[in-house]
């Protein structure tokens, strides 16, 4: 075995399914060893950006691990903007980059894709994983690997591995993957029996559910956990699409100012927050009408749970939740869920297309033909789908980067197997949305939905008197037939439930649906949340 397959096998140990990549000269060795081997296959696309996004959303959806194969320099640092995106919003992405090799490292020549210095890749990329290591030792080369993948799954985390071109086809020992870290069952009962103590003495407590909640594959159990405290449940803006799926008592998405008014109070005044792998974050708590005191929650992240002054470290979030099941016996206790109302019934006429009206359409579409996974780009249309029913959902929600939703929405489809919606708006899909063109190859039919309004609206919103939002309408309908799918530009409610329908019944290619949405137009929910933000940001 060399020392590439020996990391392939470890990878697919580790939950990894599936590679996404773009080859480059340092990294065409590797790049062989993994179509030669079979281990993993392998999902070539256009640009470096979309191989993060696509391999972060394979592993926010499946689980494990999701793995970007580049080439050093070019490659690689065109790739980091989507590596800090995956690390911000905690998703365990491996970066595989080629690398110098050795006798290439000591030419005293620069060598091309070299910036500042050969290790200038390595340093840059140490800002955006939680580990790292250069396979240039075949005997050390088993115990980096297991400690860095690892890593990945232990923090949900990016991590980076450098691969030189000449250890490629070195001989090398398989990996051993490393043992779990042991647990402090004595740190880990006194944090449990102070947590239930302090939601027994709570008289309104509420249970929020977050991104690790999924990232760890505990859906199932924190809703278990839900129906035997009896607590309401809420997501907060990142955490949408959590318990789509789950029996739990889950009663809407938390948004502030933006969100529902009751639901906004029911989480404003629990005296009983228990905040389960939720990031601490602006989107998800700065929009507090009444500005949560966190001091007063009750938060597991990142490996630790903090309740006031008191901090358990090493309390991994499964631990937790496994010994709360364990000490918290079925009971009678029952929340009575006013869950939250989704619109539908869109009228099929002339009128001008909303925001809105894309919620409704889509939820008319999934009532009638069943849920579909959505991904989605920062901007209106994630706005958009906190009005669509509870589904599957991945989203650059905390990050916020433009250019997530279309690759998001391959490696959705390459993961899963299921068709998804893709929502963007018409500036992110000027990004990336040409990674369509790749969908003919690997059989992928999305059905991605451009909101087209000719402009970076949500940042519009914000300065509305600069004209430099402005874009200019692109002719995105017609350009798809050339990258191997079907578009159609939709200007009326009823043409866009006649695409939807038409898009729906077609199989084998990818459709866009080019909307046009009126300058100015907003869903309700971001006009909510830009005059909540502006009201709590105005000088007192």
């Amino acid at each position: 075995m060399n020392l590439t397959e020996s990391l392939l096998h470890a990878l697919k140990a580790h939950g990894a399914r599936r590679i996404f990549g773009i080859p480059g000269d340092f990294a065409l060795p590797y790049f062989r060893v993994i179509e030669e081997s079979g281990i993993l296959p392998l999902h070539t696309l256009s640009h470096e950006p979309a191989v993060g996004f696509a391999a972060d959303a394979a592993a926010r959806v499946q689980g494990g691990l999701g793995v970007a194969a580049v080439t050093w320099g070019a490659g690689a640092l065109n790739m980091v903007n989507a590596v800090a995106a995956a690390y911000a919003e905690k998703s365990p992405v491996v970066v595989l980059s080629g690398g110098p090799g050795k006798g290439e490292s000591r030419s005293g020549l620069l060598l091309h894709h070299q910036a500042k210095s050969l290790d200038s890749q390595y340093r840059i990329f140490e800002e955006i994983t939680c580990d790292r290591t250069r396979l240039d030792d075949a005997a050390k080369a088993p115990a980096e690997i297991a400690r860095v993948l690892a890593s990945a799954l232990r923090h949900s985390q990016p991590v980076y591995i450098e691969l030189p071109r000449d250890m490629v086809r070195v001989p090398c020992e398989p990996v051993v993957a490393e043992a779990p870290a042991a647990i402090d069952e004595d740190a880990l009962a006194a944090c449990v029996d102070e947590l239930l103590a302090r939601l027994a003495s709570a008289k309104s407590p509420v249970l929020m559910a977050g991104i690790e909640v999924r990232r760890f594959g505990l859906e199932d159990r924190v809703a278990e956990l839900s129906r035997r405290l009896g607590l309401p449940v809420v997501t907060s803006f990142m955490g949408r699409g959590l318990l789509a799926d789950a029996d739990a008592p889950l009663v809407g998405t938390y948004m502030g100012v933006a969100g529902e008014p009751e639901l906004s109070r029911l989480v404003e005044s629990s005296d009983g927050l228990l905040l389960l792998g939720e990031i601490v974050c602006d989107t998800n708590f700065a929009v507090s009408e009444r500005k949560i005191d966190l001091r007063r929650t009750i938060r597991a992240l990142d490996g630790q749970v903090t309740m006031g002054y008191h901090v358990y470290p090493d309390i991994p979030l499964a631990a937790l939740v496994d010994r709360l099941l364990a000490r918290v016996p079925a009971t009678g206790r029952h929340f009575d869920v006013h869950r939250a109302s989704f619109p539908r019934g869109m009228p099929a006429d002339d009128a001008t297309i909303a925001p809105n009206d894309i919620a409704t359409a889509i939820n008319d579409l999934m009532a009638a033909h069943g849920k579909m996974p959505i991904a989605s780009d920062i901007g209106d249309c994630l706005f958009t789908a906190m009005d669509i029913e509870h589904t599957a959902l991945v989203a650059p929600g905390y990050y916020a980067t433009m250019g997530f939703g279309v690759p998001a929405g391959l490696g959705v489809q390459a993961a899963t197997g299921s068709r998804p919606l893709v929502l963007v708006g018409d500036g992110a899909f000027q990004m990336t949305g040409w990674e369509l063109g790749n969908c003919r190859r690997y059989g992928w039919d999305p059905i991605v939905l451009v909101f087209n309004n000719a402009s970076w609206e949500m940042l519009r919103t914000f300065q509305p008197e600069s004209g430099f939002n402005d874009l200019g309408h692109w002719g995105f309908a017609e350009m798809a037939a050339g990258m191997g799918g079907d578009g159609v530009r939709v200007n009326t409610r009823a043409e866009l439930k006649a695409a939807l329908d038409r898009a729906l019944a077609t199989r084998g290619r990818f459709q866009l649906i080019d909307i046009t949405i009126p300058s100015g137009v907003l869903s309700q929910t971001l006009a909510r949340f830009v005059a909540g933000v502006k009201r709590l940001n105005a000088p007192k």
